[in-house]
């Protein structure tokens, strides 16, 4: 009976927003597995007790990076974890997008500015500010060139608290198509969602977003598969990976390019998908061995 821990966070004093945990708990442990959620940061953990400890909703991580970080090498150097340690030092640094256009993956043009760097913000497009280890949204805002002054003042809070910030155009397609989630576990696909634009105009940086407006499901298309497929590939030393997440929009050709591409702790949405699930459970039991 292999012994699992579903991986998450404390959300106290609010309650979790991880609907896909009691349900894969409730799974694997029906399949005959000794499953059970862990709290990431909790010293009292003995992660050596575990055959396989999966990232499930660290979704306080981005606050916390570098200790994130230095979690998973010590949980990785003692039991297997997934992903691998070096792949959740990678993918935690969003300048991880810039090494994928550098491979020649389709990926939202970005740009970035380090504590220390002018304010090279542009002045002919809508645009997005957003840092380089955030999630669900956090810290982030879209500009008009009009708004600069606001948008430089974002940009300062983000360097005060010594993050490196993203710029990005704002894909103007996201209004028309929104932005598409393909899943994958156990290196397929396992299904795909669309949602809405999450930055509204107006929107301050620090406000309360919805991660996922209007979420529904969507089949992907054969180019929406090729470019997540090619983005995949591209993840540095080719590691095994028991899930990932690949978020795409559309460019100004009409083509997909990647937004994201979330390797950590990624939402499974199974509350919309939940012909997944068996699929889920098994792929875990897989690599749990």
């Amino acid at each position: 009976m292999p012994r699992i821990a579903l991986v998450t966070y404390d959300p106290r004093p609010k309650p979790s927003k991880d609907r896909d945990l009691p349900v894969l708990l409730a799974a694997l442990r029906a399949a005959g597995a000794e499953a059970e959620a862990v709290i990431w940061d909790d010293a009292g953990v003995d992660w050596a007790g575990f055959d396989l400890a999966v990232i499930r909703s660290t979704w306080d991580y981005s606050w916390r990076a570098a200790e994130f970080v230095a979690w998973a090498v010590k949980c990785g150097a003692v039991t297997r974890l997934a992903n691998p340690a070096p792949v959740v030092r990678w993918n935690t640094d969003k300048r991880y997008v810039g090494e994928l256009a550098a491979d020649g993956v389709p990926v939202v043009p970005t740009s970035y500015l380090a504590p220390g760097d002018p304010a090279d913000l542009p002045a002919d497009r809508e645009y997005v500010i957003k840092p380089t280890s955030g999630a669900g949204a956090r810290y982030a805002a879209r500009y008009t060139p009009e708004q600069h002054d606001t948008a430089v003042r974002h940009l300062a809070h983000l360097h005060e608290e010594g993050l490196t910030a993203m710029v990005q155009p704002y894909m103007r397609g996201i209004d028309l198509h929104g932005e598409r989630a393909l899943q994958f576990y156990g290196g397929r696909l396992l299904h795909a969602s669309r949602k809405r634009a999450v930055l509204a105009s107006g929107t301050a940086y620090d406000a309360d977003k919805v991660a996922h407006p209007g979420l529904e499901p969507w089949t992907p298309t054969p180019d929406e598969l090729a470019v997540a497929e090619q983005a995949l590939a591209a993840v540095p030393d080719n590691p095994e990976l028991l899930y990932a997440r690949v978020d795409l929009v559309d460019g100004e050709d009409g083509r997909p390019r990647v937004m994201e591409l979330e390797l950590v702790e990624p939402n499974l949405f199974l509350d919309l998908h939940p012909q997944s699930v068996p699929a889920v459970v098994a792929a875990i039991l897989t690599a749990a061995g």
